[in-house]
């Protein structure tokens, strides 16, 4: 790990920081009661629109400025946000004084550099997972966050669902599943890394920009498929490990309170879908956390087979758990397992509320920056281990990887 990244004791202390810095302060709006909160959206594609609009189901939010790459998806944010202003450079939108609040909805490999950009600018942020591209990134955000006293929530929104934490004080909690030796989780048929690029990308739009799109990432020709259907390019987002593990490896750190690997393995290939993305179409993860238990990671892309879970399992029952339900079922012989439906299987409006709620009051949010980052970082060691086809050894109290 490179000179001046946090050392893990130093980012646990810092998460008891809790007072804005002075510099923070110089450059950020102190929000009353009853100040309303300007928000800033970078990323106004699909997902940056919906998660927009959960923010303005809350009375106090404005939406005062939009940033994207592409004009055709500034004009379709502003449909819903007539009165903001457009950006093209997230670095000009930060500028603005009347911008509080930032969503960051960019592609994956846009995150860490836009939300330093508008944590260092003094700015709030919610940044969807995940938190970083690169395993190194992510002590820089947690130090930016601390030092400028600037709440960050990662969009790892079962950390607000109220069946995840339903079932977590319910059964983890009171220890109903015993001894924890194993967390299964898998994600099937996720059609969303199988987008095809629509006829009217073929050819760059005259109101695309292209170079800004690509910004960190090694100069290629404009590539409609690589534009519309990113995260299948490992140069732009982590593939189904980063998009899809991130969520249910959050879930097994929330429900067990470990988050530090200390090993992982990985398998897998693109083994149906030659269509040139680099990123697997089916991969296998195993992350170990020291002599407690394993953490797996199963997908494919491939038709026939669907679903997503969590499921983690004890010496004295089980628990299973997706975005609709939980399931508990006792280790007994006979046992009937007792299934609850969760009331929204979408949290994301929870998620934000959550914080806002944290904007007003400085408390930490359900999905605090050091959060999102350990569970990006779990996820790029199974992706590094993919890569380099060996097992991963990682140091959880340097949180580096160590040599071979």
């Amino acid at each position: 790990m490179s000179e001046g990244l946090l050392h893990r004791r130093d980012l646990l202390r810092a998460a008891g920081a809790g007072a804005v810095s002075l510099s923070a302060a110089s450059y950020s709006r102190l929000l009353g009661a009853n100040d309303r909160i300007g928000l800033g959206v970078i990323g106004a594609g699909e997902r940056g629109r919906f998660v927009m609009s959960q923010f303005q189901q809350s009375a106090e939010v404005d939406v005062v400025a939009v940033c994207d790459v592409y004009g055709e998806q500034l004009d379709r944010a502003k449909q819903k946000a007539p009165n903001a202003r457009s950006f093209h450079d997230h670095r000009k939108l930060l500028e603005l004084r009347e911008v509080d609040v930032v969503l960051v909805a960019t592609p994956d490999h846009w995150h860490a550099a836009t939300t330093l950009d508008a944590l260092e600018a003094g700015k709030d942020v919610y940044v969807e997972k995940p938190l970083t591209l690169r395993i190194e990134e992510g002590p820089a955000l947690v130090r930016a966050a601390r030092v400028g006293g600037r709440i960050c929530q990662v969009g790892l929104q079962q950390r607000s669902g109220k069946h995840y934490l339903e079932a977590k004080a319910e059964y983890v909690d009171k220890g109903r599943l015993g001894r924890v030796t194993l967390a299964r989780t898998w994600w099937h048929g996720n059609a969303y890394h199988l987008r095809r690029a629509p006829d009217y990308l073929q050819k760059q739009p005259s109101n695309l920009d292209w170079a800004r799109f690509l910004g960190p990432v090694k100069w290629r020709e404009y590539d409609p498929q690589q534009y519309w259907n990113w995260r299948a390019y490992l140069d732009f987002g982590g593939g189904q490990v980063t998009d899809l593990f991130t969520h249910w490896i959050d879930v097994v750190h929330m429900f067990l309170g470990k988050d530090i690997p200390t090993a992982a393995v990985a398998a897998g290939g693109v083994y149906h879908y030659k269509d040139g993305r680099t990123a697997p179409d089916t991969i296998n993860v195993l992350l170990e956390y020291g002599d407690e238990f394993t953490a797996t990671f199963e997908a494919t892309l491939v038709p026939g087979i669907r679903g997503a879970a969590v499921e983690l399992c004890g010496t004295e029952g089980r628990l299973w758990i997706d975005r609709g339900r939980y399931e508990f079922h006792p280790a007994e012989r006979g046992a009937q397992p007792i299934v609850v439906k969760a009331e929204d299987p979408d949290m994301t409006l929870a998620h934000v509320k959550n914080f806002l709620d944290c904007v007003r009051s400085r408390r930490l949010p359900n999905g605090d920056v050091l959060i999102g980052h350990r569970s990006a970082q779990a996820s790029h060691l199974g992706n590094i281990a993919y890569l380099e086809k060996r097992r991963i050894k990682f140091d959880p109290v340097r949180e580096e990887i160590l040599p071979l």
